[in-house]
C-alpha cells in the first residue's frame, strides 16, 4: 500500500490534531462502551484516560515504529464481571480489576521474555499466511452484526431499551454517514482525503440533528434519533465548574478502599479468570500485528520485535487498568483507519492518545461523543469492520488454495469464526475468533505433517 504517511512521518500541526481527533472517533465508541457494560459505576472517561495512557507506554515500547491505538478490551468483558461477582464490596471489585489487569498483562511479559530468548521463528511456522490471513479477515466479518444493528438504532431508548427512531430513519441517516466518508476517501483532495471519518460522522450527526428537532417539534418519536439528554444532564443541577470539567473517577482511588478485602479465595477466582483470556488474546495481538505490518510494509514481529509488542500491550494494559478498570488491547478500528487514510504517522497515535487523555477530563466532549447515535457510527463502522476483513483477504492473496491443505485451512477458520464457534470453560470463554484461529493452526499442523510424511 502506497502511504501518504508513512510512520517517522509528522503531519503539519493543524492536520495532526485532525488525524488525531479522527483516530478518536474511531475508536472512542467501543472505549466508552465497556466500562458501561460492565456496570457497578465504572467511570468511561476513566477508561478513555486509560486507554490514552496505555497507548503511549506501549508507542514508548515499540519506539514508536507501530501506528496503532489501545483501547479497552472487549475479550475481558466476563473476566472484569468475575472481578465484582467475587467480591465482597464494590470496592474490593475495583482492587480486582486492577489485579486482573496485572496478572494478565503478566502473561504478555513472560511470553515476551520466552520471544526475546528463542525468537519469532516459532511463530511464523506455527501461524503463517495461510493461518493468519483468514483470522484477520474474520476479526472484521465477526463484527458485521454488530455494525449492521448499530446501522438501524437511534439513540433515544425506551423503558425497555427499544429504539424509538423509525428504523429507515436511522438506516437513511447510517447510509449518508457511510457514503459521505467513502466519497471523501475515494474523491476527496489533500486533507479532505485523510480525514473521512471526521466528514462522515459530523455528515450523519448533522442530519440525525434535524430529523430529532423535526421530531422534537411535530412530537413524532419516529423522527428521534438523537439523544440530547446528555447534554441536559450537564447542567441538572444548575452550571457549575463541573459542567465544564471534572477529574475522571480513577479505579485505583475506588480500589485503595477495597485493600482490607481481598483473601487467597478471591485471588484465585481472578487469576482463572484474566490469566486464561490473556493468553487468547495474545493470538488476537499477533493477528493485528501481522496485518498493520502488510499495511505499513514492516514486519513489526521482526522489528521492533514481538517481545517489545508484547511488552507495550501488556504493560500499557496494566497502566490503563489502574486508571480506567480496562484491559487495553490494540485496536482494529485504529489499524483499519490507518488502512482507509494511508496515515501510518505515529505523531498521529500520539496526538491522539494525548488527546484522549485531555478530552476525558472535559465532560462537554464526552456527552459529545456519547451524544453520536449508533446508526452514525454503524455507517462507519460499516467501513472500518470491512476494511479489517479486506486486509485478511489480501493477506490469502498470496497463498495458493489449489492446494487442498492451504484450502481446508482457510476454510475451516471461515466458518469457525464466522458460525461463531466459541467454547466456554467456568467463567473463561475463548471466543470465536481465537477458537478458529486454534482450530487453523491444529490442521495446518496435522496437514504439514502429512506432507512431510509423503515427501
Amino acid at each position: 500500500m502506497n502511504l501518504i504517511y508513512d510512520v517517522k512521518d509528522r503531519p503539519k500541526f493543524g492536520q495532526l490534531i485532525a488525524f488525531g481527533i479522527q483516530q478518536l472517533l474511531a475508536i472512542m465508541a467501543a472505549t466508552l462502551v465497556v466500562p458501561v457494560i460492565v456496570g457497578n459505576g465504572m467511570s468511561p472517561a476513566a477508561a478513555l484516560f486509560g486507554a490514552g495512557v496505555g497507548t503511549l507506554v506501549y508507542l514508548l515500547f515499540t519506539k514508536g515504529k507501530s501506528p496503532v491505538f489501545l483501547g479497552s478490551s472487549f475479550a475481558f468483558l466476563a473476566s472484569m464481571g468475575a472481578a465484582f461477582a467475587g467480591a465482597v464490596s464494590v470496592q474490593v471489585g475495583y482492587l480486582g480489576l486492577i489485579i486482573g489487569a496485572i496478572m494478565a498483562g503478566l502473561v504478555y511479559v513472560v511470553i515476551a521474555i520466552l520471544v526475546k530468548l528463542v525468537g519469532v521463528n516459532w511463530l511464523n511456522k506455527l501461524m503463517p499466511t495461510v493461518v493468519i490471513g483468514p483470522t484477520v479477515a474474520i476479526i472484521g466479518l465477526s463484527l458485521a452484526g454488530n455494525a449492521v444493528g448499530d446501522l438501524q438504532s437511534g439513540g433515544v431508548k425506551t423503558a425497555e431499551g427499544a429504539t424509538v427512531a423509525n428504523v429507515f430513519v436511522c438506516l437513511a441517516v447510517g447510509l449518508v454517514t457511510l457514503i459521505v466518508t467513502t466519497l471523501c476517501s475515494t474523491y476527496g483532495k489533500k486533507t479532505l482525503k485523510l480525514i473521512p471519518f471526521i466528514i462522515g460522522i459530523l455528515s450523519g450527526y448533522a442530519l440525525a440533528v434535524i430529523f430529532t428537532v423535526i421530531g422534537i417539534y411535530a412530537k413524532v418519536d419516529a423522527l428521534k434519533v438523537i439523544n440530547f439528554g446528555h447534554f441536559t444532564a450537564l447542567v441538572d443541577g444548575g452550571v457549575t465548574l463541573k459542567t465544564f470539567f471534572a477529574v475522571p473517577d480513577f479505579t485505583f482511588l475506588t480500589a485503595v478502599k477495597g485493600l482490607n478485602g481481598v483473601n487467597g479465595a478471591y485471588l484465585s477466582t481472578i487469576a482463572a479468570a484474566y490469566v486464561p483470556v490473556a493468553f487468547v488474546v495474545f493470538a488476537e495481538h499477533v493477528a493485528d500485528h501481522k496485518n498493520i505490518s502488510s499495511i505499513i510494509g514492516k514486519d513489526l514481529l521482526e522489528e521492533p520485535g514481538l517481545h517489545r509488542t508484547l511488552l507495550g500491550d501488556g504493560v500499557g494494559s496494566m497502566v490503563g487498568a489502574i486508571f480506567g478498570g480496562c484491559p487495553n488491547t490494540t485496536y482494529g478500528e485504529s489499524v483499519a483507519c490507518v488502512a482507509i487514510t494511508r496515515n501510518a504517522s505515529v505523531a498521529t497515535i500520539i496526538t491522539a492518545a494525548i488527546g484522549a487523555i485531555i478530552i476525558s477530563f472535559f465532560n462537554p466532549f464526552v456527552a459529545l461523543v456519547n451524544s453520536i447515535p449508533p446508526c452514525v457510527m454503524g455507517g462507519v463502522c460499516m467501513a472500518l469492520y470491512g476494511f479489517i476483513a479486506v486486509s485478511g483477504l489480501k493477506m490469502v492473496q498470496t497463498v495458493d488454495l489449489n492446494a487442498n491443505r492451504n484450502l481446508f485451512v482457510v476454510s475451516a477458520i471461515l466458518i469457525a469464526g464466522i458460525g461463531g464457534l466459541s467454547l466456554t470453560f467456568g467463567k473463561v470463554t475463548i471466543t470465536s475468533i481465537a477458537t478458529a484461529l486454534i482450530l487453523g493452526i491444529i490442521i495446518n499442523l496435522i496437514l504439514s505433517k502429512e506432507k512431510q510424511e509423503e515427501e
